[in-house]
């Protein structure tokens, strides 16, 4: 009885707690990319 009240302990803690997945960083990663591409060209006007 308690290793069905552990499993399902354990499954209901991952249900809430979901990894990030690869392509749910690609946007925020680009983004991050950009700026400091953004940040190069600047300087390189001196």
């Amino acid at each position: 009885m308690t290793n069905a009240r552990f499993i399902k302990s354990v499954t209901d803690a991952a249900k809430q707690d979901a990894p990030q997945m690869p392509w749910a960083r690609g946007e925020r990663r680009a983004m991050f990319i950009s700026k400091r591409k953004a940040a190069l060209e600047l300087r390189k006007s001196a």
